[in-house]
């Protein structure tokens, strides 16, 4: 009878891995697209300062841009003044370089102060660079271990598989269907140990001459609250 329980608390033991197994089968991808989403949400948060800096780069393009329209038509002015043959037509080309040449002068300070905030950027963004160049990488690391594990749930179903088979071989087709029984009633723990006259499945106490034969082996002995198949294990050693 010992050999027939120690069988059955192997198939316990493959039947729980394979539990583990198919819930990883569901888990690890959900953990890997939820990795990818964490990362993508850091990564943009990090290059916040870098986005802010190239949208100033852009606006500092825009505004020498401008500045380049705005010379570029005060030297066409200058060149008509040469052919002005009326004082009023002449004061109005003045004044419209005056007004160019403002225009001009509140861009540069414009673009100064661009540049200046630029210039306070720059150092952050390189630490953000080196900040998100280490995420980057234990991003990677942590990804493979996830999708090496993955990969490995296969293989190890069908090994816990196979040995699960070769298990319920060994053991009577009537001892099986009673662990089968139990099992499904009893979200999938079939067999379950004893310490101290406790059930580890139900946490209720056994009656004392019960647990005594539990102690002895001799017989397959039920939880007489959960049903479960019962054996002993002293705690204490395995500990």
């Amino acid at each position: 009878m010992k050999e027939k329980l120690a069988l059955l608390i192997r198939l316990q033991e493959c039947d729980s891995e394979l539990v583990k197994l198919s819930a990883k089968k569901i888990k690890l991808p959900e953990a890997i697209v939820k990795m990818e989403e964490d990362f993508r949400l850091f990564r943009e948060k990090v290059e916040g300062n870098k986005r802010k800096h190239d949208e100033l780069k852009a606006k500092r393009s825009d505004a020498e841009s401008r500045i380049k329209k705005l010379q570029d038509a005060m030297s066409k002015t200058r060149e008509r003044l040469l052919e002005v043959k009326n004082n009023k037509e002449y004061q109005a080309m003045l004044k419209e370089i005056e007004t160019a040449e403002k225009a001009s002068g509140d861009i540069e300070t414009q673009i100064i102060a661009l540049m200046e905030e630029m210039d306070q950027l720059t150092g952050l963004v390189k630490q953000d660079e080196e900040t998100l160049r280490q995420a980057a990488g234990e991003h990677v690391r942590e990804k493979k271990n996830l999708t090496d594990e993955l990969g490995a749930v296969d293989a190890d179903t069908q090994a816990w598989t196979e040995k699960r088979a070769d298990l319920q071989k060994q053991l009577p087709g009537e001892l099986v269907d009673r662990y089968e029984r139990v099992r499904k009633r009893n979200n999938g723990i079939g067999v379950i140990s004893v310490w101290k006259a406790v059930c580890n499945g139900c946490h209720m106490n056994i009656p004392p001459q019960m647990y005594n034969e539990v102690q002895r082996s001799e017989a397959l002995l039920s939880c007489p609250n959960c049903n479960r198949i019962i054996y002993f294990e002293d705690q204490e050693k395995s500990a």
